[in-house]
């Protein structure tokens, strides 16, 4: 059974907000695993994500010099990312977007 153990948001600075998908999407593993680190030491954890490419980095020896760090940081922990579908992601991708629909339409 699956459960939430942790709650947490982020706002992205004037550099994030400039990072390619890729590095947003690893950002946002490495931010949970960094603020949440006292609850998964030591524990299996499972990643949902419609962003395949991620278990290619987390698993990449010679990633770029900026990911690094990042990518260390998660190596210490007990991963497996699984694929979800698109369809199967929806909710996330409907929280994951709301800002930038809410940004558009104040533009106006």
């Amino acid at each position: 059974m699956f459960h939430a153990i942790y709650y947490a948001s982020k706002t992205l600075n004037e550099a994030q907000s400039n990072y390619t998908t890729t590095e947003k999407e690893l950002l946002a593993v490495v931010f949970v695993f960094d603020k949440s680190r006292s609850y998964l030491i030591g524990t299996k954890v499972i990643i949902d994500t419609d962003y395949a490419i991620i278990k290619y980095l987390i698993a990449k020896k010679d990633a770029k010099p900026c990911l690094i760090p990042w990518v260390l940081l998660l190596q210490g922990f007990h991963l497996e990312v699984k694929d979800r579908k698109e369809i199967e992601n929806q909710v996330a991708d409907h929280l994951s977007r709301l800002e930038k629909r809410k940004r558009k339409m104040m533009s106006y």
